[in-house]
């Protein structure tokens, strides 16, 4: 399989730094991206200081950090074959405390980042006439668990899941191809050392790894027939119940 280029935002830990791990190992390029500098230096160190690795700092809402990503892999690789839009953000707030500010906080990173990177990647795949664009969502866009409130992330990520949608019909004749991967809890930082107490929202009654995202990832990065589609790694979450 020849080496491809792949942009991960977000990927200065959990489920990006594995994704980003994922494709170095099995020799592609990889271009990661953090908004917070410290870490993405760090994530840089651990993943192997690799010849194949390069990094963007920037916040993906702001259109910018897009062209960034986009200008150091032409730079340092000469294409762009894959953009992972992991960077995200996800917190519980009961929607009557919701105000403006707290709902731009996630229409910015989930919804804006996701848009405007995809939006800096796309010229490029369409003058190599392929490319691969892979969205992270959330089985809870079609699952909604009341004891949880998070109407604001939540709401975001609809918005992405319907996103990949139009972007996959409106690119998939130019052999560009859009999807969603919504994971279930997944054990990173994120969720910190609380992620093993929600193993009953899955009906393997036990969290994910961040390796089981990456894995479907690279799965759907390489495939060539898989456009428009959501697909859940996320244990059963989305599928039903386990009865006590």
């Amino acid at each position: 399989m020849s080496k491809q280029t792949i942009i991960v935002t977000g990927a200065s830990s959990g489920i990006g730094e594995a994704i980003a791990k994922y494709f170095l190992e099995r020799g592609d390029n990889v271009v990661i991206n953090s908004s917070t500098p410290e870490k993405l230096s760090s994530a840089y160190k651990k993943l192997g200081y690799s010849e194949n690795l390069a990094m963007v700092a920037g916040d993906v809402k702001d259109k910018k950090t897009g062209e960034q990503l986009v200008a150091l892999a032409l730079e340092k690789f000469g294409a762009i074959d894959v953009l992972v839009n992991n960077a995200g953000i996800f917190e519980n707030k009961a929607f009557l405390e919701v105000d403006e500010a707290y709902l731009d906080k996630f229409l910015n990173t989930n919804l804006k980042g996701t848009f405007f990177t995809t939006q800096a990647v796309i010229p490029q795949m369409l003058l190599q006439q392929s490319g691969v664009v892979i969205n992270i969502g959330t089985p809870l866009v079609n699952y909604g668990l009341g004891g949880a409130p998070a109407t604001a992330p939540i709401a975001s990520k609809g918005a992405i899941h319907a996103l990949t949608v139009q972007l996959a019909a409106e690119f998939g004749k130019k052999n560009i191809r859009v999807n969603t991967i919504a994971p279930g809890v997944i054990r990173t930082p994120m969720h910190g050392d609380g992620s093993d107490k929600m193993a009953g929202l899955h009906l393997v009654n036990r969290v994910g790894e961040a390796e089981d995202i990456a894995e479907m990832v690279y799965t759907v990065a390489k495939s060539n027939f898989i456009n428009g589609a959501t697909i859940n790694v996320d244990g059963g979450m989305g599928a039903g119940y386990n009865l006590i």
